[in-house]
């Protein structure tokens, strides 16, 4: 309940203007919004999707590319895990919602061992959010994930891979008929979490038993970056130059 109270009360927040000029640089680099799209985002409840929204709401009111949203959120009925708090929080906002809920640790339990639990909800996830986008006209999927992501996402395909690669930009679906959207790739995780906390943005906790049940390799790979750049202060800035042309749609898959 407090947490409706505080939608209903504050409303939409506009992020910092370096926050918005990053975003801003990606989505006009990669050409991520058209006239008359329609965006459905992929909110965790987490501080990267919750300030994702609002930059959405404010790209939304000022871009000369006139486009609309909604969210949605897939609820794993995981554990302590519990994002229905997004449910008054959007309706406080007034944005079109889908809350899904969906029995993923139940169906892994039954399907697969532990160890992939999260790539199997990622892809559990997916197909639920693509469904949706389907039946309610979305054309456009935006999801969270910043700079510290896809450069995790780079270490770990090259160390365990023996590939370079990392998440796209901007891409187009198997089917051809969606597009996905990351308009944080330029923005730190540092930034997001900032603008949560100085804005009490309502951030649910990751509390999924699955994924702190043992170490993973993203973690192993943010506190391998954490540490070189508390001695390089320009690690990131030369992660995104050899990132930027593994972000494009024709680079390798």
């Amino acid at each position: 309940m407090q947490i409706e109270a505080q939608a209903l009360k504050s409303g939409f927040i506009k992020p910092s203007k370096t926050l918005l000029t990053l975003v801003g640089r990606a989505m006009g680099e990669f050409q991520m919004l058209r006239e008359g799209d329609r965006v459905l985002l992929g909110l965790s409840g987490g501080k990267d999707s919750l300030s994702l929204l609002h930059i959405l709401h404010h790209y939304q009111k000022v871009s000369p590319i006139k486009f609309e949203f909604g969210a949605i959120t897939v609820d794993p009925m995981a554990g302590d895990f519990d994002p229905s708090p997004m449910i008054p929080y959007l309706n406080g906002l007034g944005v079109d919602y889908h809350y899904m809920r969906e029995p993923i640790m139940e169906m892994a339990n039954e399907h697969m061992g532990k160890k992939s639990y999260c790539a199997f909800c990622s892809r559990i996830k997916r197909g639920v959010i693509y469904s949706v986008a389907r039946q309610h006209n979305y054309n456009v999927i935006a999801l969270a994930q910043h700079l510290d992501d896809l450069a995790e996402s780079f270490l770990m395909s090259a160390f365990h891979g023996g590939r370079l690669k990392t998440m796209k930009a901007h891409y187009v679906n198997d089917d051809k008929d969606l597009r996905v959207i990351r308009p944080l790739v330029y923005a730190r995780e540092r930034q997001t979490r900032d603008f949560a906390v100085n804005n009490q943005l309502p951030v649910i906790p990751d509390s999924c038993p699955a994924c702190f049940s043992m170490p993973t390799q993203r973690q192993h790979m943010k506190e391998l970056l954490a540490g070189e750049e508390a001695s390089n202060k320009t690690l990131f800035k030369s992660l995104l130059t050899t990132l930027k042309p593994l972000m494009a749609e024709g680079s390798p898959q």
